[in-house]
């Protein structure tokens, strides 16, 4: 069990000062202070015997740490569709084992994670559970080693129990139905690069052409920041306008999510093209509120929110009761393709006649 010198040392500071930390009765820096604090969170510090004794004890509580009630209604060019459902997942798995969840909200700040953290801690939590808005790397302060830690639709580098959308699956899967459609020429306008999603998703479009013996080329494969005010639509725009003056344009368009997708059947319909019969949407969400109110209904794969809530709720479970041991495989999630009317199934005489005009 740390104790007070062992935090000084950590901090580089004297046990005076730490003392002052502790009981608030002398000045200390804030940066000293920050010091200190992460270094009691790093060495699992509990500020007096009592408390180290309640701690022992069972508190029968699971902290959950989210953005999704602040922000979910407040849309950027990074945040994903409905977490809120990521956590509605995560009290469907512990309602049923007699957990209590209590959630802190970082109302968008990420400098509000650490003392939130130290408030779940303090109220001695069995388990604490970060829910990302979005799939991304983050860099969450330590918590002590007694007390589970699982990543929700996020991960870090220092390996991090984690459960994840297999984004890279679940684009090949979507690729790979509208291949089976008789569609060859398949245009991806993917998200960001910077993104884990923007990353991994064009992986998975690659994956399914090469699966299906289709050569890739390049000018069918874009990034496009679309939501920038005023920029965005633009360069959507010229994206797709550029797409289809190609020599051989694309049948069909699949898009970096849903919402890029309503903004794409906007576009196509100013250009004068009909949907489906020129040319097909695909999106990539499954976020209902779009997909199934668009016209034609948007074909698109599941990002399974409400899944990654119930996994991340069974692992973390899992840990505290040293059923699972702590490993650095995150648990990938996938979900089924929607497939609505969106996109044509070509006739067999229209894919044999492309074929042979590739080869």
């Amino acid at each position: 069990m740390a104790t007070i010198y062992d935090v000084a040392d950590r901090a580089g500071v004297s046990p005076k000062t730490v003392s002052r930390v502790l009981n608030g009765d002398g000045p200390v820096g804030e940066k000293t202070k920050a010091a200190v604090e992460a270094a009691m969170r790093e060495l699992g510090y509990v500020r007096s015997n009592a408390a180290r004794m309640m701690r022992a004890q069972k508190s029968g509580i699971v902290g959950l740490i989210t953005g999704a009630i602040s922000t979910k209604n407040q849309p950027t060019h990074r945040q994903g569709l409905p977490d809120l459902f990521i956590v509605q997942g995560i009290q469907r798995v512990l309602e049923p084992s007699g957990m209590t969840l209590m959630i802190a909200d970082t109302a968008g700040k990420q400098d509000r994670v650490a003392p939130l953290i130290d408030t779940f801690l303090s109220h001695r939590v069995e388990g604490l559970i970060y829910v990302a808005e979005y799939h991304q790397e983050v860099n969450l302060p330590p918590v002590p080693a007694d007390t589970p830690l699982v990543l929700a639709n996020c991960f870090d580098a220092r390996g991090t129990p984690s459960v994840l959308p297999d984004d890279r699956r679940l684009q090949a899967d979507l690729i790979r139905r509208v291949i089976q459609a008789g569609h060859r020429r398949v245009g991806y306008i993917a998200l960001r690069p910077d993104m884990a999603a923007g990353q991994l998703r064009p992986l998975g479009y690659r994956d399914a052409l090469a699966e299906a013996g289709i050569a890739f080329d390049p000018a069918l494969l874009t990034h496009a920041d679309f939501d920038q005010p005023e920029a965005g639509p633009q360069l959507l725009w010229d994206t797709i306008d550029r797409m289809l003056r190609l020599p051989d344009p694309p049948s069909v368009l699949a898009c970096g999510n849903d919402q890029m997708a309503l903004m794409v059947y906007g576009i196509l319909r100013s250009m004068g093209r009909k949907l489906p019969d020129e040319i097909g949407v695909v999106g990539f969400d499954n976020y209902r509120v779009i997909a199934e109110t668009l016209y034609p209904p948007l074909t698109t794969v599941d990002l399974p929110y409400t899944a990654l809530g119930v996994r991340a709720g069974e692992r973390l479970l899992s840990l505290i009761s040293g059923e699972s041991p702590q490993t650095q495989s995150p648990v990938l999630v996938t979900g089924p393709v929607h497939w609505r009317a969106s996109v044509n199934e070509r006739p067999v005489n229209i894919v044999r006649l492309q074929t042979h005009r590739e080869e």
